[in-house]
This record gives structure tokens, C-alpha cells and sequence, in this order.
């Protein structure tokens, strides 16, 4: 009994496991970092952007301005551009050729096709700043100096803050629209001085080609929000290729071609600069702070135009323009602090 009480005492000490070896010391960053894994207040605290400015603002801020300066460029382009085209054939030609360098963008890149929900957005996006904004103001271009065309679109930022606010729900503070209020009145109060008080069929097409490219430029800051902003572009140009191509080749029979360096540099620039390069930087800035904030920077853009026209087409300036100049600065900048 003696013998098999040991033996089974051997037995158990035998299969009994061994003690688990004690665990190291914490480490404080792999501490720091389960944290932050389970949502604790210091891992919040270390992920959460600084208070007051949302990431990645100064970049999307810097996009959209480059678009606004493209954007400049594009009425003193469409002026030597009409001197080798005719406005129909300006605006289609232009509108294949931006097409075709999206094309070879969204080739290369290999971009998927647009949703289905997303072609309605797309065909306004092509109707308002595709055709329907170069049209308008090419056609009023030949009655209006471009002076004059840049100061009444400058109305443009409050018509896209107004249709941003309807379609998106979103509503700025009482400052921002106090601002942007403010930015338009001194637009409308330096175009009425330009005109004398007058209305001409020129402010009627630029009238016009205000609500078809706020209407664009709010439905692509939409769309910009759940696609790439060049794909929006892109895709917007390849949908409205069959009315260009179209449009291009009656207009072209149509119309006389006078070819000239300034008409070849500005065909170029309003194809490639204004609407491929422009509405990319644009729509991509914009999706990033917001289409009202957005819009407000184009309240430089009548101000770079004048510049412009000055230094490439030598038309006169008035003492109103710097004056202008200064009260449109001050609401840029008292909108962009606005917070929504």
C-alpha cells in the first residue's frame, strides 16, 4: 500500500504543468498605444485634430485658390480666342478638347464608371460650367469689355452659397452671410457704376451664367464629396462629348477660323486651364471646406480678372477698382473665420 501511495504521488507530481512564467513589466508606449486602440480619453485626446481647423484645410483652401486663379485667366483666354473662333465654335471645341485630356486621365488612372444615382449630378455638372457658363459669357463677352463681365460675376460666391444652402441643408452663421451680403453688394455697387445704371443684353447672358454654373458648381462640390474631383470633371466632360462633338462640327461649318497666336494660346488655355485643370483644383479644394466657404473665395477672382485684362488686353482701369478691391478682401476674409 506503501508502494502504490508513492507511485501515485510520482504520477500526479508528473503530470502536474508547471507555473506560468511571470509577466514582464508594462511598457509605457505599448500602454499608451492599447489605449488609444480602446477608445481611452488619452488615446481621443492624442487622435483628435487641433480644436478649431479641420484637417487638411490649408491644402483644400490652397486648391480651391488655384482654381480661382485659373478661373481669372479665362475671360482675357476667351477674348483671343474669339479673335480665330466664332463664340458657338470657341465654346465647343473648347469643351473636346478639355474632354479629350480628361479622357486620357481617366484611362490611365483606370476609373471605375459613375454609380447610376450619380449620372443626374454629373449631366448638371456638365450643363452648368461645361456648356452652359462658357457659353453665356462668351456670347456676352462680345458686347462686354471683360472688365465688365469679371465684376458681375463676381456675384457668383453668393448665388453658390444661396443654391448650396437649399440643396445641402447646410446653414452658415448669421457673420457668413452678413460677409458674403456685404461682397456682393460691393460687387453690384462697382458694376453699376461701370454701367451707369444700365442693364445690356451682355448682363443678361452673364445674369443667366450665374445660376447654370452655381447650380454646377454646388451639385460637383456634392459630388466631389463622395468621388475623386477630378473624376467629377472628367466624367463630366465625357458625358457632354457627344453635344461638343456635335456642337463643334456644325459651328466650325458655320463659322470662319482665322487662326492667330493669341486665338491658338487662348483656346488652349480655356480647354486645358480654365475647364480641365481649374474645375479639378476647384472641385477637389471645395469638397474639403465646404461649398459656401469655397464660393467666397471667388470673390478675388473679378479683382485678378481686372489685373489681367489690364496686363494682356490693355484695357483702362478706374479708381473704383482698387477701392472695390479692398472691401471684397475684407468679406474673404471675414467668411472664411465664419464657422457654419
Amino acid at each position: 500500500m506503501r508502494a502504490q501511495s508513492s507511485a501515485t504521488a510520482c504520477t500526479a507530481k508528473a503530470v502536474t504543468p508547471p507555473p506560468p512564467p511571470a509577466s514582464p513589466p508594462p511598457n509605457p508606449s505599448t500602454a499608451r498605444a492599447a489605449g488609444t486602440a480602446a477608445g481611452s480619453p488619452a488615446g481621443t485626446r492624442a487622435a483628435s485634430p487641433p480644436p478649431g481647423r479641420a484637417p487638411g484645410a490649408g491644402a483644400n483652401t490652397a486648391l480651391a485658390l488655384l482654381g480661382v486663379f485659373c478661373f481669372s485667366l479665362t475671360f482675357p483666354s476667351t477674348v483671343w480666342g474669339l479673335e480665330s473662333f466664332g463664340p458657338w465654335s470657341l465654346v465647343a471645341v473648347r469643351g473636346v478638347l478639355a474632354a479629350a485630356v480628361a479622357g486620357v486621365f481617366l484611362l490611365s488612372q483606370r476609373a471605375p464608371l459613375p454609380e447610376r444615382r450619380h449620372w443626374a449630378g454629373l449631366a448638371v455638372v456638365g450643363g452648368g460650367v461645361v456648356i452652359g457658363f462658357p457659353l453665356l459669357t462668351t456670347l456676352a463677352l462680345g458686347t462686354s469689355s471683360t472688365a465688365h463681365a469679371a465684376v458681375v460675376v463676381g456675384l457668383l460666391p453668393l448665388t453658390t452659397a444661396a443654391l448650396a444652402a437649399l440643396r445641402t441643408g447646410r446653414r452658415p452663421s448669421r457673420t457668413f452671410w452678413t460677409a458674403a451680403v456685404a461682397g456682393a453688394a460691393v460687387v453690384a455697387a462697382f458694376t453699376w457704376q461701370q454701367s451707369a445704371g444700365a442693364l445690356s443684353a451682355g448682363d443678361l447672358y452673364l445674369f443667366g451664367a450665374l445660376l447654370v454654373c452655381a447650380a454646377g458648381y454646388t451639385e460637383g462640390g456634392r459630388l466631389a464629396s463622395l468621388m475623386p474631383g477630378w473624376q467629377v470633371v472628367g466624367w463630366a466632360l465625357v458625358l457632354c462629348l457627344p453635344v461638343t462633338v456635335a456642337g463643334s462640327a456644325l459651328a466650325l461649318s458655320l463659322e470662319p477660323v482665322r487662326w492667330s497666336v493669341h486665338g491658338a494660346v487662348g483656346l488652349a488655355w480655356v480647354a486645358a486651364g480654365s475647364t480641365f485643370l481649374g474645375l479639378y483644383v476647384w472641385y477637389r479644394g471645395m469638397a474639403g471646406i465646404g461649398v459656401a466657404r469655397a464660393s467666397q473665395l471667388q470673390l478675388a477672382q473679378p479683382l485678378m480678372t481686372l489685373a489681367w485684362s489690364f496686363w494682356l488686353l490693355g484695357e483702362e482701369l478706374t479708381w473704383a477698382a482698387p477701392l472695390a478691391a479692398t472691401g471684397v478682401l475684407v468679406c474673404i476674409a471675414v467668411t472664411q473665420r465664419a464657422r457654419d
